[in-house]
């Protein structure tokens, strides 16, 4: 945080022209983009950045500016915290990363909750996917073809190579025009209204400079996921699917507002695929389990929809595997508040199957619904046995300790996943439940205090921290301890305000 803080002093003067925004989220995003040089290289070839890239934004400025942006997104929009989503979506993200090559920050994947279909990259290695990727793609393939492209954005550093495109601009218009563009990614609607006021988004050179990093993406992009075993074909058949759904529409989804969809693309990518030996790629059922809790807990089918959703299919079998027909039945029962008849179908299926963590995680909410909180911990302890590093299996064995009267027991099991995943904020907030109900008011304020933090809110963190040193005077260290993350979140929230 004194790197993050020491950065933005430093640009504080260059971008003193740069208009004020009332938005803390245009405000930072327009900060990440202050720096310009030269630029060249080979449409074919992987670009040589050269000395001049890596002294004007380095990899050190690319991790420090994509974790304050993670945290101003954690405050502004719709993460979900669902623990079996986000580890199939990171699963997948790193089996792809597995193979990418130019590989130099570690990874993080995230959803958002959000009809529209869209994906985007930035700074750090975060990327981030909507669900309504999930709601639209057919199989796995389809949704890795796009997360390939995006892992590619982040190996070849485009955001730091746009900057550079743009040597010839103000300090103020780079700053103002990619900043724009970084929101158009996240959110469109606001990004496009930005990038209206911005004079240097009309000139051409910028537009082919962008349909470069998508071509280099959609080329790099699919070597990545035919390394990683799935089908070449995904990218053009999700494409031509898009292309063909909003041919004619005057409202494009996101992902085609910040991805130009031409014909030619299509048939690029139809011609890119046709160039690997052909080879049968079984769809995976993770992916249309991920999909089916998707369709019924985050996205807007009511009750009645999304049962008579998976009615349909299995009465016309039209699914890929009738077992996730049958999880996304149990969902919609679950959800209609049809306890029993939901949780005779998930038994069914984890006789067939054990370890799913789809169908683990079911169970673990079926039996809490009824208060069967001993069995539900004999039944996640020997998950635990088994998976003993399992986001899934701890998240829930940690939620039923806290639920049945057994907070202690939850709070190692909370530390260790937030020590091996500090970006994700629903172990804080469990964590934080579980101080609160052993009595330990101190560690419960401190806790709250870093889950704050973590979504930008640094003055709310401070005034949790000093609850928290009033409740700790008889603990030296912990008073320590909590004075010094007082300085570093006051330096981070006076940086956070140098960007409004």
């Amino acid at each position: 945080m004194v790197t993050f803080k020491a950065t933005l002093t430093a640009l504080r003067i260059r971008l003193s022209k740069i208009t004020s925004t009332k938005s803390l989220l245009a405000g930072a995003i327009s900060l990440l983009f202050c720096a310009s040089a030269p630029l060249a290289f080979a449409n074919n070839d992987l670009p040589d950045l050269g000395t001049a890239a890596v002294n004007t934004f380095s990899l050190e400025k690319e991790t420090v500016y994509g974790d304050a942006y993670m945290r101003v997104i954690r405050s502004s929009a719709p993460m979900l915290n669902d623990p079996v989503l986000t580890q199939y979506l990171t699963e997948l993200g790193n089996k792809l990363v597995a193979h990418a090559t130019g590989v130099k920050t570690p990874f993080y994947f995230f959803l958002l909750r959000n009809d529209e279909i869209n994906a985007f990259a930035f700074f750090g290695g975060h990327v981030g996917v909507h669900t309504g990727l999930f709601l639209n793609a057919d199989n796995e393939s389809q949704i890795a073809s796009v997360l390939g492209h995006e892992i590619t954005h982040v190996t070849q550093r485009h955001l730091a190579r746009s900057l550079e495109a743009q040597n010839k601009s103000s300090t103020a218009t780079i700053a103002g025009m990619l900043g724009a563009i970084l929101l158009t990614i996240a959110a469109p609607q606001a990004g496009m209204a930005a990038l209206a006021t911005t004079q240097a988004l009309a000139t051409q050179a910028k537009i082919n400079f962008t349909r470069l990093h998508e071509k280099e993406a959609d080329r790099i992009g699919m070597q990545i996921m035919v390394d990683a075993g799935f089908d070449p074909n995904g990218a053009s058949d999700f494409f031509a699917k898009l292309a063909t759904r909003y041919r004619f529409t005057t409202k494009p989804p996101q992902m085609l507002l910040t991805h130009p969809l031409p014909e030619s693309r299509i048939t690029e990518a139809r011609n890119r695929a046709a160039q690997y030996p052909h080879r049968y790629i079984p769809d995976n059922i993770n992916f249309q389990l991920a999909k089916a809790r998707i369709q019924v807990r985050f996205s807007n089918y009511s009750e009645e929809a999304a049962l008579s959703l998976f009615d349909q299919q299995l009465k016309k079998k039209t699914y890929t595997f009738k077992d996730a027909a049958l999880y996304g039945k149990a969902l919609a029962l679950f959800k209609a508040k049809r306890f029993s008849e939901a949780e005779d179908i998930i038994d069914a299926l984890l006789k067939g199957d054990k370890s799913n963590l789809f169908y683990i995680d079911t169970k673990t909410d079926l039996l809490v619904q009824k208060d069967a909180f001993d069995q539900a911990i004999t039944f996640l302890e020997a998950q635990h046995e088994l998976k003993p590093s399992s986001q899934v299996i701890n998240t829930n064995l940690a939620h039923v300790y806290i639920e049945s009267g057994k907070a202690s027991k939850s709070i190692p099991l909370l530390e260790e996943l937030i020590f091996l995943d500090k970006q994700n904020q629903l172990p804080f907030f469990l964590l934080s439940d579980a101080y609160q109900k052993t009595g330990n008011k101190a560690m419960e304020h401190f806790v709250k205090a870093e889950s704050m933090a973590l979504g930008a809110n640094y003055k709310g963190a401070i005034d949790q921290l000093n609850f928290a040193y009033r409740l700790s005077e008889e603990d030296p260290l912990q008073l320590a301890r909590i004075e010094a993350r007082i300085r570093q979140f006051k330096q981070a929230k006076s940086a956070l305000e140098a960007l409004q």
